[in-house]
């Protein structure tokens, strides 16, 4: 017998709710809502499924893993080792490589999906969700592929749209005056259709470094605009990856000695990156990482280049006029196109009406890892610590254990008042 659908009944029984049930365009959801059916929102739905709470997911997109499938380019890889990037509950394939490429990771997230028996919503975009705290339940309203509407309405509510939903394109002084294809590394795939021509990219985070080398192998002339000061590390250190060899140290050695030791060994292996006009930041990785989640580049061959001379290094730009460039240190040069690795941001304060948990500015949590993950009303929220998929899996698994306890709270709650 569903204990829980009968409670929630008889908490729906005024008048118009009544009425909407009655209404195709009403759907009811016993479990937990989760919006997202990217890696995050999968990881809350498997761990749910395990401890026996059904759930529904809602995704904008025709696919798993839009952000992976449709908005990345094709020689993306992992930046860690898989066995940091696993969601819970299901490994990797042992004969992946230490580094997934995009198509083995969304062939996992596809397997997993399969395993756990997860079946989002697809085309389904919510465009607003809020607690209406007469009946005790979350509104979602959404809209499918066709236009048709529906309004969801469910006890728990799960954020999983991500701190990567909507692409960051800055305003330049003269876009419109440049001529030349400006686009964000959210539509980019391969430099092959670049070959030959000079290209600008704006960031110098892992996307930026990463694409200006893709540029280089196609045969374009890349060049990187570093806008701020940066931390460059190599992929691997002492044969181990940097970011397996940081969890080791810090579970023996206090974070700023470790980022030291870094340093120290970066120093070693790459040089004094600041000849090359990349600066690094006062703070050390780790704690910079820590404090504002700005993410050190790993370095996969791109710093090799910009010593060559293949790559070069501009500030800031200060405009755009006819395929030219302006930079604030007074230097032009022109330019076939600009790609934007300008990053993403967060999309939750255009659909979810709530002021407690997110912030409205910049739509993340506003409690800082590792509290984020819980609102009030059944509000929870992954895939936002800023921690990658580690951080994903850990929410995950916290959330689902927060919410059985509800669901089995509630399953007694109504088996003893029968």
């Amino acid at each position: 017998m569903d204990y829980l659908g009968e409670i929630e009944g008889k908490r729906i029984h005024d008048r118009r709710t009544s009425m909407l049930m009655n209404s195709p365009r009403f759907v009811y959801v016993p479990g937990p809502i989760i919006v997202g059916a990217g890696p995050s929102g999968l990881a809350v739905a498997a761990c749910l499924k395990e401890k026996g709470v059904p759930s529904l997911i809602l995704e904008r997109c025709n696919c798993l893993a839009s952000l992976w499938q449709l908005k990345t380019y094709d020689r993306l890889r992992l930046h860690l080792p898989k066995q940091f990037c696993e969601l819970p509950l299901m490994g990797f394939p042992k004969n992946f490589p230490t580094y997934p490429t995009k198509q083995q990771f969304v062939a996992y997230l596809e397997e997993y999906a399969r395993r756990f028996e997860i079946r989002p919503v697809f085309n389904e975009t919510v465009e607003g969700a809020e607690f209406d705290g007469s009946i005790g339940f979350w509104r979602v309203r959404a809209v499918g592929a066709k236009g048709e509407e529906r309004q969801y309405v469910c006890r728990w509510l799960v954020v999983a749209t991500g701190e990567n939903a909507e692409a960051v394109r800055p305003e330049i002084e003269g876009m419109e005056d440049f001529g030349g294809d400006i686009v964000h590394t959210s539509v980019y795939k391969s430099g092959e259709v670049f070959g030959g021509k000079k290209v600008l990219v704006v960031g110098c985070g892992n996307s930026g470094m990463e694409v200006c080398l893709d540029l280089c192998n196609h045969n374009a002339r890349p060049s990187l605009v570093v806008r701020d000061a940066v931390h460059v590390l190599p992929r691997e250190m002492l044969g181990k990856s940097t970011f397996g060899l940081s969890m080791w140290l810090l579970k023996w050695f206090p974070m700023r000695l470790v980022d030291r030791f870094l340093l120290i060994v970066s120093r070693l292996l790459l040089g004094d990156t600041s000849l090359l006009g990349l600066d690094r930041p006062n703070l050390g990785p780790l704690e910079l990482k820590n404090l504002s989640g700005k993410t050190p580049v790993l370095d996969v061959g791109t710093l090799a280049k910009i010593k060559s001379g293949d790559i070069k290094i501009y500030p800031s730009i200060r405009r755009l006029t006819h395929q030219t460039v302006e930079f604030i240190d007074g230097r032009t040069d022109i330019f076939d196109a600009i790609i934007l690795a300008t990053g993403y941001k967060s999309n939750v304060p255009s659909w979810l009406k709530e002021r407690e948990m997110f912030s409205e500015k910049d739509g993340l949590p506003r409690r800082p890892f590792p509290n984020g993950w819980k609102g009030l009303c059944g509000l929870y929220a992954v895939g936002f610590t800023k921690r990658g998929l580690l951080g994903a899996s850990m929410d995950a698994r916290r959330i689902a254990e927060d919410i059985e306890k509800c669901w089995k709270s509630e399953a007694k709650q109504t088996n003893f008042s029968m």
